[in-house]
């Protein structure tokens, strides 16, 4: 069967679509907001701090807004959404992810430059830390949440949608990669995790444009979420400093080097282009 590329491919982001998504973020946002403080007054119990409400809220803040945009901005042109998944030679692999974890080592150092103490930073960091200490109280649900359901709804999200519809839409691909990734850090609404977030996205996007593939930013996405979760769960740290008893400025160099080296590869060495 001859697919219509008009219809599967060649979808833009613009400011219809980013407004259809921001009232689909802010509808499903105070909906959920409603459910849970009416579940409160009549189950006598604050559910926001249920593994499984965690789960559930976020499938239903994050979904709402992807069948936002599929609806009212993609059937009424008569297009749909559709994401190349296919796989690449073994050795895109071996690039891309040591250069993720580069980059995963940057971001902790710089996310270590935000204040996590003071009138605003204290009292912002402790609730956070309180809701990152509940999730992690149930693993399965957790490892469900960061290693699954964040990583492919995020990519659909963040470079599916954002940042190839700007692509598509004219915008530099610089220009959207960075879009799409501050965006990405901003939806996390805390100082601590934007800066990783922007960084990472960083990555996730640059991997995309170039590989043409989502299966390998939801992977390397997921590979970043994991060990995460894996550290705080297991280790009670998500610091490699701390995991290895090294200094930050440490962390940040040998960051910077396996960085530096894979996306020089990457980028440079690895002449291959693909295709949607």
């Amino acid at each position: 069967m001859i697919l219509d590329n008009s219809k599967y491919r060649n979808y833009i982001l613009d400011g219809f679509g980013v407004i259809v998504m921001v009232i689909a973020m802010l509808l499903s946002s105070a909906l959920l907001g409603l459910a849970l403080i009416l579940m409160k007054d009549y189950y006598q119990k604050d559910f926001s701090n249920s593994g499984a409400f965690n789960v559930i809220g976020y499938l239903l803040t994050f979904l709402p807004v992807i069948w936002a945009f599929d609806y009212f901005v993609m059937r009424r042109k008569g297009k749909v959404l559709n994401f190349n998944m296919q796989t690449r030679p073994v050795h895109v692999y071996t690039l891309i992810f040591p250069m993720m974890f580069g980059m995963m080592l940057i971001a902790e150092y710089t996310t270590s430059l935000v204040p996590i103490s003071g009138p605003f930073f204290g009292e912002f960091y402790h609730f956070f830390s309180e809701q990152m200490s509940n999730i992690s109280e149930e693993p399965f649900l957790m490892f469900l949440l960061v290693s699954f359901f964040a990583p492919i709804i995020e990519e659909i999200l963040f470079r599916g949608i954002i940042q190839k519809g700007m692509i598509n839409n004219g915008v530099k691909p610089k220009t959207a990669i960075l879009i799409s990734a501050f965006v990405f850090g901003f939806i996390h609404f805390n100082p601590w995790q934007f800066v990783g977030a922007f960084l990472l996205g960083i990555v996730l996007g640059v991997v995309y444009f170039k590989t043409k593939s989502l299966l390998m930013s939801i992977l390397l996405h997921s590979f970043n979420n994991t060990i995460a979760a894996i550290m705080m769960k297991y280790y009670d740290t998500e610091s490699f400093s701390d995991l290895l008893h090294i200094p930050e400025y440490a962390v940040l160099l040998i960051g910077i080097v396996i960085f530096a080296v894979f996306y020089y590869l990457f980028m440079y060495k690895n002449r291959v282009y693909y295709r949607e």
